[in-house]
């Protein structure tokens, strides 16, 4: 192997760049450095050998009588030097004659190489990028670079990636050299550089730290139907199985919560409610009020709401605290929910005739009456999947949570 194929070798195994791209680079540094030399590269072919990384500088020139005739010597060779390369050549052929690129001046040989170093760049960019890339929507570990502002810079081992502010949850705080788990929301390939966006907020960053710690999830067994999330609170996530040998919250929650736990350590002990998913809405909707009891659920599909009776003593475990628990449960779920105390849906008569045991052709679903101690302090509260949940009535004297 001659010594220029020794040092492209090099280039390519430490610099990670593909053979072809990168001989594509040299073969295009020098052809131009060729035009730098001199002055027209037109009749100039550089080829390199992909298997042996052998270079070749060639140029096709017309074979003329003698140095009287030439009237470009760039593009016209006597028949003389003709026959140095073909012994049988003759005035008017075209022939085919090798260049040493040593020859080429010092600027053409720079020139060259600053085309070749600009290719490298621009290939380790596309690497990072494509590596990254292929990485949108899925779960990496970083280390914590540095706080610039209100911005972290996580090192993701071939790039930095930015947690900006929106990303953060606003309770945790990073230290130099931390390691950590980011979500990958979005890779841009921009001149100088990629730029990786991460997120420790996002749904799915709850969803892809379950497919790693449970193996069900990650082959399918056991399916995340729903997540909703506060970010650094609480989260809820409706869970199914596709065996019935399986169930899906055990897998989940793992022995003594050593899954779950494992995932709750990761985001920094936000809570997480895994609950069963169910076709029927009313059944959904119960189960995602957990960790409060549910006396019965009336669900309208077509206007998606729900209106649903609790004892009197878990009013206030189903609202939760400042709303959280129904507002969690109504975003997933995807249903207004309104909910009572049974004192007060005896009182309004909204709810007559709701106290059955029974499902209904609808999907409705009734549970038996309940004969809870009354708590006359509780007050009523609507709830829908949007963000913002209106209070129908005063909530002061609401009994403290009961999570």
């Amino acid at each position: 192997m001659s010594e220029f194929a020794e040092a492209l070798e090099a280039v390519i195994k430490e610099k990670g760049i593909s053979k072809d791209a990168m001989i594509e680079s040299i073969e295009q540094s020098l052809l131009a450095a060729c035009k730098q030399r001199y002055g027209n590269n037109e009749n100039i072919d550089v080829r390199i050998d992909p298997e042996t990384l052998e270079l070749r500088v060639m140029a096709e020139k017309e074979v003329v009588e003698d140095q009287d005739h030439i009237l470009d010597p760039i593009m016209q060779v006597t028949v003389e030097e003709a026959r140095n390369t073909d012994p049988h050549a003759m005035a008017g052929d075209i022939i085919t004659i090798d260049i040493d690129p040593k020859s080429f001046t010092r600027i053409a040989a720079q020139n060259g190489s600053n085309i070749i170093k600009q290719k490298i760049r621009e290939e380790e960019r596309n690497n990072v990028y494509n590596a990254y890339n292929d990485k949108i929507h899925q779960v990496v570990s970083g280390v914590v670079q540095r706080q610039q502002g209100k911005n972290y810079y996580i090192n993701l081992g071939k790039a930095d990636a930015i947690l900006t502010e929106n990303e953060q949850v606003k309770t945790e705080h990073f230290n130099t050299n931390d390691r950590i788990k980011v979500y990958v929301v979005d890779v841009k390939n921009l001149p100088k550089g990629p730029r990786i966006t991460v997120s420790r907020t996002h749904p799915e960053l709850v969803r892809k730290l379950f497919e790693e710690e449970v193996s069900e999830v990650s082959e399918g067994i056991v399916e995340i139907k729903g997540i909703s999330r506060e970010p650094g609170s609480r989260t809820k996530m409706a869970v199914w199985s596709n065996d019935p040998n399986v169930d899906p919250v055990g897998a989940c929650v793992g022995v003594n919560g050593s899954r779950v736990n494992t995932v709750v350590d990761e985001l920094g002990g936000e809570k997480i409610d895994i609950i069963a998913w169910d076709e029927n809405p009313a059944i959904l909707i119960e189960n995602a009020l957990s960790p409060a009891k549910v006396i019965t659920v009336g669900a309208d599909p077509d206007e998606r709401s729900a209106k649903v009776i609790v004892p009197d003593y878990q009013l206030s475990l189903a609202i939760g605290k400042e709303g959280q628990n129904a507002r969690l449960a109504a975003r997933l779920t995807g249903y207004k929910i309104d909910i009572k105390s049974e004192t007060q849906a005896r009182e309004s008569g909204d709810f007559d005739g709701l106290f059955l045991d029974d499902y209904d052709e609808d999907g409705t679903y009734y549970e038996e009456e309940s004969d809870a101690e009354i708590d006359d302090t509780a007050e009523e509260l609507v709830y829908d999947e949007a963000d913002e949940v209106e209070p129908l009535t005063d909530l002061s004297g609401l009994p403290e949570d009961q999570e």
